[in-house]
């Protein structure tokens, strides 16, 4: 029997929702393609899931993909991994992120913590992406070899991407506060012709000086033909690099004809990486017209971006939101690129000042940001905010609790839009959409085209029951392949090895009879206690609600004993004791908010939670650590946030297998 529907948190305006691009593009599907598609989401996303062939052409169609060659048919083999997609089309990505934009249009701001920022117009940009396209070819770059970029999220990093691109070349980055090394570990793996390099970056109100580790990773890549060096901190370059140097004041500045090479549609456009936290990273691949497909109807739809609105999404370029704020210019609409912490010392709040200067119609950040602003104090209200329609939230499940927050203190007419996806996918696997209610702690829908299932422990699709997130239909975002990976070995392993033909992601989900997803953690570093299956996000969100506790992280380790001990471990807020009196109220917190069940065997406190660089907590890595795996084997210090984390986890897992060795005895 179905669970009877709770009442939404939040209902869109019914004329704001009729005026958006998710409803016109059904009304257009109903004309063009004769689809009995309401303006409801719902019997838009089940077209998109049953007849894939029909939807995706629509939205080529709709959006009017340029293509200098058709494709012979939307599918031609309906398999996982392997589909083909669009066989016989060809095209090219940075065509169609340029050709929305006017002369005058703006088409990037470019703002840093300080407060500071200038705009790069539509023809600027294309004069630059020429510029810079002409000195590559120049260099030697042609279709298919690879240019790297160590760069901030500016717009050197943009107009260097579809430069890239624009020559059928591919493209990879990663920011600077990647050490030279862990930037090596990815870069040397694609044998790149030529490195773009920025002096430095601004973080936390410091200027941090990079020259030296470019002078490393140059060293680092044989390859290389050459190195573009961007003055972005004004730091003097010094002159001994071990490949040619060309100024990125000339190599944007030269006066050239665009001309972009038509590719194949699976044609690789960029390399992400995995966050590398045991091994050297994968780099997953990614295809032209895939990720064109993917992210026009991710941001065209799902996000209503187009022409006169403005993304500011804080990320750096190492994380896979870069790749779709440098996406939002397929759309037509203007993005923002920032330099600097979130949140600096001196001004906490100057992604949202920034917002209301700049208009800001979309702004996206991670559920930490939203609750370390709901948890110091800081109210964004302050600030004009009457030009945001829709907070974009991603990078790990947002809790409940921050929902009432952002509508009082961002603004009623808010869509809150919590987000699951990958870097796998480049995009989203469910969120929101202008036209689907929005309840506190749920994503609102799986997103069109996904086929998204929850499986239980034998690969049955279930509802309103925990299961494992499972893509049952293909995506044209999908990976083309694993680099350096011939037979597809890696790639099968990492998603199809448990349910053959089926993606498996890796999260625990709930699909529920309203049509929402919960998203209750990774699968693999599930807390399985006496055969229950509990969600360490749920544990998480109870617990970081709690003002003495700045973050949390629960573990569930199974011990030689066949003993399973469950700790908790919290960051505490400044001046804050961990004393018997903060421990039960932490589990009287757990025990009603979520179950006894998830109430921990311990509760220790930790200087701080290791992340990866793109701000996931390390589950899986710290409860290895616990259980005695040797560290080098189990994570690479260049891919945590704070690497001397490690060895207090590993002193903490011995102290553990030391006293129960001594209670033993």
């Amino acid at each position: 029997m179905n669970t009877p529907c709770p009442d939404p948190f939040f209902t869109p305006d019914p004329q704001a929702a009729a005026a958006s691009r998710v409803v016109d593009f059904a009304r257009w599907a109903a004309r063009h393609r004769g689809v009995a598609v309401d303006s409801d989401y719902a019997s838009l996303h089940l077209w998109s899931v049953t007849d894939l062939e029909g939807f995706w052409s629509a939205v080529w169609e709709y959006f009017d993909v340029d293509a200098d060659t058709p494709y012979e048919r939307v599918l031609e083999e309906e398999r996982m991994p392997g589909a083909v997609w669009f066989p016989g089309a060809t095209l090219n990505y940075a065509h169609h992120a340029l050709r929305n934009l006017g002369d005058d249009d703006t088409a990037i701001v470019a703002l840093d913590e300080t407060g500071a920022g200038y705009e790069v117009t539509g023809e600027r940009l294309r004069a630059q992406v020429a510029s810079v396209a002409a000195t590559l070819r120049d260099l030697g770059v042609g279709k298919g070899d690879r240019v790297v970029g160590y760069l901030p999220n500016t717009p050197h990093a943009i107009i260097a991407f579809l430069a890239t691109a624009s020559l059928g070349a591919v493209w990879s980055v990663c920011g600077q506060d990647y050490a030279p090394r862990a930037a090596a570990d990815r870069f040397a793996q694609l044998e790149p012709t030529v490195l773009i390099a920025a002096d430095g970056y601004l973080f936390n109100g410091a200027t941090h000086d990079r020259r030296d580790a470019v002078l490393e990773l140059a060293t680092a890549l044989p390859t290389l033909k050459a190195t573009l060096l961007v003055g972005h901190v004004g730091l003097p370059w010094p002159n001994t690099y071990p490949s040619l140097v060309v100024p990125w004041e000339d190599a944007a500045t030269r006066t050239e004809q665009l001309a972009c090479t038509a590719v194949p549609f699976d044609h690789p456009l960029w390399v992400v990486f995995s966050s590398g936290t045991t091994g050297l990273p994968k780099g997953i691949v990614h295809g032209h017209g895939g990720v064109l497909l993917e992210h026009l109807k991710t941001l065209g739809l799902h996000s209503d971006l187009g022409p006169g609105d403005r993304l500011l999404w804080y990320t750096t370029t190492h994380w896979m939101m870069w790749n779709l704020i440098a996406s939002t210019l397929l759309t037509g609409a203007t993005t923002c690129t920032y330099d600097g912490s979130p949140a600096p010392f001196t001004r906490p709040d100057v992604l949202w000042e920034l917002a209301a200067r700049h208009r800001v119609t979309v702004f996206g950040t991670s559920p930490q940001y939203l609750l370390g602003m709901a948890k110091f104090g800081i109210d964004p209200s302050v600030h004009d905010l009457s030009s945001i329609r829709v907070v974009g939230c991603t990078g790990s499940a947002l809790p409940a609790s921050a929902y009432p927050w952002v509508r009082d203190h961002v603004g009623g007419h808010v869509l809150l839009a919590s987000i699951s996806g990958g870097t796998d996918i480049v995009s989203g696997f469910a969120g929101s959409a202008p036209n689907t209610p929005v309840w506190a702690g749920e994503l609102s829908a799986p997103h069109l085209g996904v086929a998204l299932v929850a499986y239980d422990p034998e690969g049955i699709p279930v509802v309103d029951r925990v299961g494992e997130l499972v893509v049952t239909r293909p995506l044209p975002s999908m990976p083309l392949y694993f680099w350096n990976d011939p037979d597809g070995t890696r790639y099968r392993d990492a998603y199809f090895s448990s349910y053959p033909g089926v993606w498996r992601h890796g999260d625990w989900i709930t699909l529920t009879s309203h049509g929402s997803v919960i998203v209750h953690g990774r699968s693999d570093s599930t807390l399985n206690r006496n055969g229950v299956r509990l969600g360490s996000a749920d544990i998480h969100d109870v617990v970081e609600r709690l003002p003495e506790i700045t973050e949390a992280l629960v573990i569930g380790a199974e011990e030689p004993d066949g003993g399973y001990w469950m700790p908790l471990f919290v960051v505490l807020a400044a001046g804050t004791e961990l004393d018997d009196v903060l421990r039960d109220r932490i589990r009287d917190a757990i025990r009603t908010g979520v179950s006894p069940r998830h109430v921990p065997d311990e509760i220790l406190e930790v200087p701080a939670i290791p992340h990866t660089r793109t701000g996931k907590k390390l589950e899986v890595p710290v409860k290895r650590l616990l259980q005695g795996a040797p560290a080098e084997q189990v994570i690479n210090p260049a891919a945590v946030d704070v690497p001397e984390l490690i060895a207090h986890f590993v002193r903490l897992g011995a102290d553990r297998r030391g006293r129960r060795g001594t209670d033993e005895a």
